[in-house]
């Protein structure tokens, strides 16, 4: 009997998809989602494998441990901060316009202040923000020493501003319950001893008032510049 040339033919198994290669830029990307979406607190390196489809071993060929993943979210985060060039006669604007910018970069990722809490930012950009800055506190005369911590200060008030934001923000007050603590606040301190808390008790209500988290960022913000401008040796006409 001959044969049919007849043969059936066997369907071809799916390729399977190739797996999208496992970088340095993918695992943070994928740590200021979960950041942004969950908190600080989710940013694990078990966490950030998983959202990844892989196991922590994975990842430790890339970040050396968590510290490293908050310098690299951190320093992700600097390059997205555009601070202006030095301008002598505008030095003491142009820092509060840097004070804000990197304000406004801590606030799109909410919880990245509890990674630069205790940290010294050593990746490039944020480096390049302390240049930058040193540069605008420079043009404007401040002394070397004054020059140096300021850039220490100025990052630890945004940082403790951007931090207690994103407290209040995941504890998700309602109004009416914010007004409620105020006037138990208030009402607390009018309650202290006047022999002893006299002047607590007179500015109770100042203390109490509210105010947007601008206002109050824009009062320290002066406060540091007509600090640092008092240190600005007088030059002779």
């Amino acid at each position: 009997m001959n044969q049919s040339p007849w043969q059936p033919i066997t369907p071809a198994k799916p390729a399977r998809a190739a797996r999208e290669p496992l970088t340095r830029e993918r695992i943070v990307d994928t740590a200021l989602h979960l950041l942004v979406e969950q908190g600080y607190e989710a940013v694990s390196m078990r966490k950030v494998a998983q959202a990844l489809g892989t196991g922590p071993a994975s990842l430790y060929a890339h970040v050396a441990n968590k510290k490293e993943l908050d310098q690299l979210m951190l320093d992700r985060a600097a390059a997205d901060m555009k601070l202006p060039d030095a301008d002598p006669e505008r030095w003491q604007d142009q820092l509060k316009e840097a004070m804000y910018e990197v304000l406004r970069v801590m606030r799109a990722y909410p919880g990245l202040a509890r990674a630069a809490i205790g940290q010294v930012p050593l990746g490039e950009y944020a480096m390049l923000s302390t240049e930058r800055m040193l540069a605008i506190l420079k043009a404007g005369g401040v002394p070397d020493q004054a020059a140096a911590w300021a850039v220490d200060l100025i990052p630890l008030f945004i940082t403790a501003t951007a931090f207690e934001e994103s407290v209040q923000g995941a504890a998700d007050f309602a109004p009416e319950d914010l007004e409620g603590f105020v006037e138990q606040l208030r009402s607390y301190f009018g309650s202290l001893d006047p022999a002893r808390f006299p002047l607590t008790i007179a500015l109770a209500g100042a203390m109490t008032t509210g105010a947007s988290g601008d206002e109050r960022f824009d009062f320290g913000a002066r406060v540091i510049i007509a600090g640092l401008a008092s240190m600005v040796p007088e030059t002779d006409a």
